[in-house]
């Protein structure tokens, strides 16, 4: 073996033996060797020689680990990842090469096994901290974990997979991963409470640190196939506050989305397979108390789009499934209230601001969206009530869309097909 060989490997091995000593490291990072000078502590640290054998400075150190933080030197990313892959390659080819000899009924040493399936284990977590992406690495460790069955390994990929989201959170392999190990989980237990209350948090918390992070809401809208009922509505009611205060994130109110028709699914009433959700008093609430926090926001927050848009999705959904059922005074009730929002909208102040001006286009635009949902009497009972006061903020506001009132006017009246 090379010196340089003899390097890496050394480098792997420390590595890999600060991650076995502390299993509660909870984010890692890659640290410029400049940078070590302003962190490091010789009680708290790990050194290994760069260039110069005999310097033990601060620009010499691989690795930084403290309060249950890693810290991985830019300096040595090269040598240890060719170190790892190498590694990681060669006992995930003797583990196969034992998993093919085990189903050809030969015999051989259990004990051996094992500890390949370690090393399997343990190189892979090494690598993919380097390189996240690394799929046979993420797949191997699905070949280990899936042999042996057991709920504690599966625990530990989500804690694994969770470090790598520390330093790339919108790595697509990490968070295919989790879904994996939570259907693995899903199909063995079927209290996943716990389980999807930590997931829907950490979620969350990434979303938070990194912006426009489609990956990890996307997640999230998919754990809630799997919340019960009581979930749901803990999540709707819990996030509200947080959701408020993110009000131009369009994903939060997806998600918002995705909470909201899970309600309507037959899950929530197969005790009663004829019901339909506005019979059902809990979902009927639930709705209400959205669109009233709905208009509270529209209010509060002005010219916000992702606002409008969600409140289409409510207005929509409550047309369709509730305002209907329970009767046409309830559908007229509903029109009014949405009317008086219109019209609270579209007051724009002598101090023109743009905001106001968004804020009445959007209103507008959803009035006419509105009135080509409604069935045509209805539509053309609201057209007429409304129907000056649009052709007037469009003029004010937007008069090249102005001509749109015209087609909604033609659509609700039965002169253009739907």
């Amino acid at each position: 073996m090379s010196g340089t060989d003899q390097f890496s490997s050394s480098l792997l091995h420390q590595l890999e033996s600060i991650l076995e000593s502390d299993p509660f490291i909870d984010e890692v990072g890659f640290v410029h060797p400049s940078q070590f000078a302003a962190i490091s502590d010789s009680s708290m640290s790990l050194e290994v020689p760069l260039e110069n054998e005999g310097e033990n400075d601060a620009s010499n150190m691989a690795f930084w680990s403290r309060e249950h933080k890693l810290g991985i030197s830019t300096h040595v990313m090269q040598p240890l990842y060719i170190a790892a892959k190498c590694a990681f390659m060669s006992s995930l080819e003797q583990y196969r090469t034992r998993i093919s000899l085990h189903k050809m009924i030969v015999t051989f040493d259990s004990s051996s096994l094992v500890s390949i399936e370690n090393d399997v284990l343990k190189h892979s977590k090494a690598l993919l901290l380097l390189s996240c992406d690394f799929g046979t690495a993420w797949n191997g460790r699905k070949e280990v974990v899936v042999k042996k069955q057991d709920v504690i390994l599966y625990l530990d990929e989500l804690k694994f997979s969770s470090l790598v989201l520390s330093y790339s959170p919108k790595s697509e392999r990490a968070w295919s991963h989790r879904r994996w190990v939570i259907k693995m989980i899903a199909g063995k237990y079927t209290d996943l409470h716990e389980v999807l209350s930590s997931e829907s948090e950490l979620a969350k918390r990434i979303a938070e640190k990194s912006k426009m992070n489609y990956r990890a809401w996307n997640h999230r809208c998919w754990l809630v196939s799997y919340m019960s009922k009581s979930q749901v509505v803990d999540e709707l009611v819990k996030y509200r506050d947080w959701a408020g205060l993110h009000v131009a994130d369009n994903s939060c109110f997806h998600y918002r989305t995705r909470l909201m028709t899970r309600t309507l699914e037959d899950s929530w009433h197969k005790e009663d397979s004829k019901a339909t959700p506005a019979h059902i008093p809990e979902v009927s609430q639930l709705w209400k108390e959205e669109l009233t926090w709905s208009e509270i926001l529209l209010k509060r927050y002005i010219g916000r789009e992702a606002l409008w848009l969600y409140r289409r999705f409510l207005s929509l959904y409550w047309i369709k499934h509730f305002a209907g059922h329970m009767g046409e005074t309830h559908v007229d009730l509903f029109v009014d209230s949405e009317l008086q929002l219109f019209r609270s909208c579209t007051t724009i102040p002598d101090n023109v601001f743009e905001d106001f001006q968004s804020q009445a286009m959007f209103a507008a635009t959803y009035m006419m969206w509105l009135i080509t949902q409604m069935d045509e009497p209805q539509s053309v009972e609201t057209r007429d009530k409304v129907g000056k006061e649009l052709e007037e903020v469009l003029t004010k506001v937007f008069p090249e869309k102005a001509f749109l009132w015209d087609l909604v006017r033609a659509k609700s009246g039965g002169l253009i097909g739907v």
